[in-house]
This record gives structure tokens, sequence and C-alpha cells, in this order.
């Protein structure tokens, strides 16, 4: 972990309990393993990585209705990487 990665770690640390909170499904399911995915990216700096996981879990989090604490845990651990200097998108945003 660097000086870098580390806030972008700790909002990925409080949404992962939220997600782990939600009723069981194939979806909860799959937007856990692919957020444990993404904080493993975020930990081993793999940039490329990082894109294609945030591009998963948001995908995973509209399939699930957009709940709103996951939302907004997401969206600072997007804030959270941006600020360090990360691409998290494939193009700009809106």
């Amino acid at each position: 972990m660097s000086e870098r990665t580390a806030p972008a770690l700790a909002r990925l640390d409080e949404l992962l309990p939220l997600i782990r909170q939600m009723p069981a499904s194939a979806d909860q399911a799959r937007l856990l393993e692919e957020t444990e995915a993404l904080r493993r990216a975020v930990a081993a700096f793999h940039m490329e990585a990082i894109r294609f996981r945030m591009h998963a879990v948001d995908r995973c989090i509209r399939v699930l209705g957009d709940h709103a604490d996951q939302r907004r845990a997401f969206d600072q651990v997007r804030q959270a990487l941006e600020a360090a200097g990360f691409q998290t998108r494939s193009h700009a945003a809106p």
C-alpha cells in the first residue's frame, strides 16, 4: 500500500461490509467478488485492472438497483482514486 492508494483502500474497506450485508443472491455474490478484486487491484497498484474492475463494480451496483449506501461508498472510492491520479473511466465523465 502506498500513500496514494491508502484513501481508496479505506473507502473500499467501508464499501465491502455494505455489500456483505445485502441479501444473498447471485448478483450480490458477483458484486462482492468484483469489489474484492478491485481492492486487490488497488493494493497492487495495477492501473488497467483498477479501471476494468471499477467498470465491473459500477455495473453490478446498477444491476442490483443502485442502493444509495453502496452507490455513495463506490462514488467515494472513485473520488479517492481519481484524486490520487488514477484514471477510473475509459472516457471523460459527463
